[in-house]
């Protein structure tokens, strides 16, 4: 398992401190960035959260996966690497 982690279904209000925050439930939070259109600076709703090891990014699929951040559901995955 790797450490990186996709989270689908963001609010459009959500941004890289209130992801970090979200996922700090889990454990330490290496990074966290919510993925913006270039041209219009809005979120496109995803993004992705490095935890500081395998076992918290497990532990936060666990604990996260379907909960509710600024009133969505949000859909916590592994990320897949880039093609």
């Amino acid at each position: 398992m790797a450490n990186k982690l996709f989270v689908g279904s963001l609010a459009w209000a959500v941004n890289d401190d209130s992801l970090a925050e979200f996922f700090a439930q889990a454990g330490t939070v290496a990074s966290a960035k919510v993925i913006v259109d270039r041209e219009s600076g809005r979120s496109k709703g995803f993004g992705f959260v490095e935890m500081s090891s395998d076992e918290e990014a497990a532990k936060a699929i666990d604990m996260l996966n379907g909960k509710d951040l600024e009133g969505r559901a949000v859909n916590v995955s592994e990320a897949r690497p880039r093609e």
